[in-house]
C-alpha cells in the first residue's frame, strides 16, 4: 500500500512539473513555427510613412484631397488586378457547391458524412445539414449521366427541375446554360466596430446589460456572378456587344481584369479566398493567414506610389509618356483616341511595367475598389496611423433608413483610374467613388493581406 501511495505521489509530482519550465516563465511550448512566405501572386509592401494626397496644387478638388502625412503597416498586395479566370474559380466553386448540395439529397455519394445532432449525440438520415463530399466528379457535359442511390435519375433532367439549368424556353440553339441568378455566396461577418463601441460602454458602466457576441454577427448573402451587361448599359450609342457576350467566359479574356463586380461581390470573393487558403493551411497543420480583404484607401495610395514620395504617377515621373513618346498606362490619352496607348478598352494585366514595389496597373486599365467609404472631408478627421474610414451600409446598420439605405452611405472609394479616364484620374492621389451595389465595365479590384510583424527580416 505504501508503494502504491509513493508511486502515485511521484506521478502527481511529475505531472505537476510537466511543461512548467521548472518554475520559470517559458511560455507555451511546441507552438507552430511562423515563417512568412509571400502568398502566391502577391508582393510584400514594407511599412512606412508618406504624404498622402496631391503631389501638386489641385484647386478644383482641394476640398476632397488634402495633403496629410500618414503611417502604414506592412502588408501583401496582389501584383495585378484580379483576372477573369481567377474570379471564375470563385463562381465555379459556388456553382459546384450548389449542384452538389442538390445532388446529395438523392445520392449518398455526394454526402461527406451524416451530420450529428448535438443535442442527442446521435446521427441519422433525418438530420440536416449534410456536409458536401467533393470527391465525386461532376459530369455536367454528359447528357446521360445517371445519379441517385439507385443510379436511376438523369442528372441533367434533375438539375433542370431544380432550376440549376435554365429552362428550355430560355435557351438559345438548345445549348444548356446555368442559372447564374442562383450563384449566391453566404458568409458571416463580425461587426468589430460596433462590438468595440458596445464593450467600451459596458466597461464604463454606461449601457446597462451587455450584449452577446451573436448580436454583432451578421449573415451576408451575395449573388456573385458579374454583371456582363455593364459593357452595354454603361454606354449609350456605343457598340460593345462582343464584350458583353464574351468578356467573362471566353479564354481570350482569361488574363484580363474582371469587371462588372460590385463592392459587395469583391468582399465576398475576399472572404472565399480566405476560406480556401486557411482550409488548406489547417489540413497541412500550418498557421493560418489573416483575412484577404480590399485595401484601405491609404494602403492603396501608399502601394501605388512605390516609394516615390512626390510623384503624381506610379512610375515615378510627372509625365504620362516615356522618353520615346510611348504612353505608360492604359487610359484615355487623347480626345476620341483610346488606342494611342495600345488599348481600346481594358487589356491583359501586366501589359505595362510595374512600379518600384512590383505592382502592375496601379494606374489605368481598370479602377479599383477600396474598403473605405467616401467622405469629402475624411482626411480632416481620420487618424494618421493606418488611416481608415469604414462602414457597412447594410440594413443592420443603425444609421440606415428603415425603408431604404441612405444612398450617400453607399459611396465607396475607387482609385487608379481606368481605360476610359483622362490622365488626371490615373494619378496616385486622385480619389473618387461609386456606389457599393453598382457594377461597372471599368472597375475591378485586387486584394491585400496584413503582414503579421514589422518586417520579413525579423523571421529570417
Amino acid at each position: 500500500m505504501k508503494k502504491i501511495i509513493l508511486i502515485s505521489s511521484v506521478v502527481a509530482l511529475l505531472g505537476a512539473c510537466a511543461g512548467s519550465g521548472n518554475g520559470e516563465l517559458i511560455g507555451v511550448q511546441d507552438r507552430p513555427v511562423w515563417n512568412p512566405e509571400d502568398p502566391y501572386g502577391m508582393v510584400f509592401i514594407p511599412q512606412g510613412s508618406f504624404t498622402m494626397g496631391p503631389s501638386d496644387q489641385d484647386v478644383p478638388f482641394a476640398n476632397i484631397s488634402q495633403a496629410k502625412t500618414v503611417s502604414v503597416g506592412a502588408f501583401y498586395m496582389d501584383e495585378t488586378e484580379i483576372t477573369n479566370n481567377e474570379y471564375r474559380q470563385f463562381t465555379n466553386w459556388v456553382r459546384d457547391s450548389l449542384i452538389r448540395s442538390k445532388l446529395m439529397m438523392i445520392d449518398e455519394s455526394f454526402r461527406k458524412k451524416y451530420a450529428y445532432d448535438n443535442a442527442r449525440g446521435e446521427k441519422g438520415d433525418d438530420i440536416v445539414p449534410y456536409q458536401i463530399n467533393w470527391r465525386p466528379k461532376l459530369k455536367l457535359n454528359d447528357a446521360n449521366w445517371m445519379v441517385g442511390d439507385n443510379n436511376d435519375v438523369n442528372a441533367r433532367e434533375y438539375l433542370q427541375q431544380q432550376q440549376i439549368f435554365l429552362g428550355d424556353d430560355q435557351l438559345i440553339d438548345g445549348l444548356p446554360q446555368f442559372n447564374t441568378t442562383l450563384y449566391v455566396y453566404t458568409y458571416k461577418v463580425f461587426d468589430v466596430q460596433k462590438a468595440s463601441v458596445k464593450s467600451q460602454r459596458i466597461a464604463n458602466n454606461s449601457s446597462g446589460e451587455g450584449s452577446g457576441r451573436k448580436d454583432f454577427i451578421h449573415t451576408v448573402d451575395v449573388n456573385i456572378f458579374p454583371d456582363t451587361l455593364t459593357w452595354t448599359h454603361d454606354y449609350s450609342y456605343s457598340f460593345n456587344d462582343p464584350y458583353t457576350k464574351n468578356y467573362f467566359w471566353h479564354p481570350a479574356f482569361d488574363d484580363y481584369p474582371v469587371v462588372g463586380v460590385n463592392w459587395k461581390q469583391a468582399n465576398a470573393f475576399s472572404h472565399w479566398r480566405t476560406k480556401m487558403m486557411n482550409q488548406f493551411l489547417r489540413r497541412t497543420k500550418q498557421p493560418t493567414l489573416p483575412d484577404f480583404r480590399l485595401p484601405t484607401e491609404t494602403e492603396w495610395e501608399y502601394a501605388a506610389r512605390g516609394g516615390y514620395e512626390s510623384s503624381p504617377y506610379p512610375w515615378g515621373g510627372p509625365y504620362t509618356r516615356n522618353v520615346l513618346g510611348c504612353f505608360l498606362a492604359n487610359f484615355k490619352p487623347l480626345r476620341g483616341n483610346y488606342v494611342q496607348d495600345g488599348g481600346l478598352k481594358s487589356i491583359k494585366v501586366a501589359s505595362y511595367n510595374p512600379n518600384k514595389y512590383g505592382l502592375y496597373d496601379m494606374a489605368g486599365n481598370v479602377a479599383e475598389w477600396t474598403s473605405n467609404a467616401f467622405d469629402e472631408s475624411a482626411f480632416s478627421y481620420t487618424h494618421d496611423l493606418n488611416m481608415d474610414y469604414h462602414y457597412n451600409a447594410e440594413r443592420w446598420d443603425d444609421r440606415s433608413l428603415e425603408e431604404d439605405i441612405n444612398e450617400v452611405m453607399k459611396r465607396k472609394v475607387i482609385r487608379g483610374g481606368s481605360w476610359k479616364d483622362v490622365a488626371y484620374f490615373v494619378q496616385n492621389s486622385t480619389r473618387t467613388f461609386e456606389y457599393q451595389d453598382t457594377s461597372k465595365s471599368y472597375i475591378g479590384f485586387r486584394c491585400v493581406v496584413d503582414f503579421l510583424g514589422r518586417d520579413k527580416k525579423d523571421f529570417q
